[in-house]
């Protein structure tokens, strides 16, 4: 089985994480994103990989040059410019020569999900695409789906108030989809995925969705990134693990709950806590640095604090005994 998996976005959220870096090549507990992403798609028979390349593409063929990415053979295609969710799909899936049932996957969400298990629904209903769906307490972010009780999909809702919400279930981000839907789609333009494909396909009473109780975050906020982080090396990822630390902390300092990326060192009498440090950090004798993100080459210097989601953008220095509150640096525009 083929699978594609959009990469196109410009990551707006976690500026300034991705003025330099794509939102899916930031690192999760040491590895990409995409890494994460695509390495589970091979234990459930997918042979190829093709990724809708659109924000920073060159970040992507750099760093795969030969093509493989966690031992899954993958292609790119890029986009000339921002076509939508469908759009992005219809374009991808033509210029790959899909012909055949295949994969869509947001590739900013992380997840455990079965994907021969949402298959063999999707077959098994006839469908010509179907949701993963996922519970949460506030749909109000989300598109929101509610099913009959065959899981065919009666309304696409997308990010409704909370208190209007039709149910707690919501799109996922993994689909199945036949290539008819693909013929759907207009060419050309710009074409939402949620606003546009699905509701037509409701119309058609064609498409379905199950929901599964597994591990889902999706990592578009920089409080989110760091949970993708944390949950890892603390074991509330079940079945996943990684060395939480590969720089040097010295022995006074306190490092609680964080990543130390390869290169980074903490000094003493430091106070690290549920944070991400990525490859050489510096973080000074004395400094604190709590629930916030420090990108390769930050500079802490001593007795500075950076806490509260702070995030501090590649390169930059936090003068010794200054303080970084809830803030970004450089802040977007």
């Amino acid at each position: 089985m083929k699978a594609l998996v959009l990469v196109g976005g410009f990551g707006t959220r976690l500026r300034p994480l991705t003025l330099t870096t794509p939102k899916q090549m930031l690192p999760i507990a040491g590895r990409p994103m995409i890494e994460w992403v695509v390495g589970r798609l091979a234990n459930f028979g997918v042979d190829e990989v093709v990724l809708s390349l659109g924000y920073r593409p060159d970040a992507f063929i750099e760093a795969y040059p030969d093509q493989v990415c966690a031992g899954v053979p993958i292609r790119y295609v890029i986009e000339d410019e921002p076509l939508g969710t469908a759009g992005a799909v219809r374009f991808a899936a033509t210029e790959a020569g899909f012909d055949s049932t295949f994969l869509v996957l947001n590739g900013d969400v992380l997840t455990d999900l079965d994907v021969d298990v949402l298959v063999d629904f999707h077959r098994t209903s006839q469908a010509e695409a179907t949701i993963a769906l996922h519970r949460v307490d506030d749909p109000s972010a989300f598109g929101v789906v509610p099913t009959d009780a065959d899981g065919r999909v009666i309304a696409f809702v997308e990010k409704p108030p909370r208190e209007e919400a039709p149910t707690d279930l919501i799109n996922a981000g993994t689909y199945v989809l036949e290539p008819s839907v693909i013929e759907s789609i207009p060419a050309g333009r710009a074409v939402s995925i949620e606003r546009e494909t699905f509701p037509e396909l409701v119309a058609r009473q064609t498409l379905f969705a199950r929901a599964a109780e597994t591990y889902w975050l999706d990592t578009g906020t920089p409080e989110l990134y760091i949970k993708a982080n944390l949950d890892i090396i603390t074991g509330n990822r079940p079945g996943v693990s990684a060395e939480a630390v590969r720089g040097d902390v010295a022995g006074s300092a306190t490092l609680t709950d964080s990543v130390v990326g390869i290169g980074s060192t903490v000094a003493a009498d430091a106070v690290v806590v549920r944070s991400v440090l990525m490859n050489g950090v510096v973080v000074g004798e004395g400094a604190v640095v709590t629930d916030s993100i420090l990108m390769d080459g930050v500079a802490v210097e001593a007795g500075a604090h950076v806490t509260d989601g702070s995030v501090i953008g590649a390169g930059e220095c936090v003068g010794a005994g200054s303080h970084i509150q809830a803030d970004r640096v450089p802040r977007p525009e």
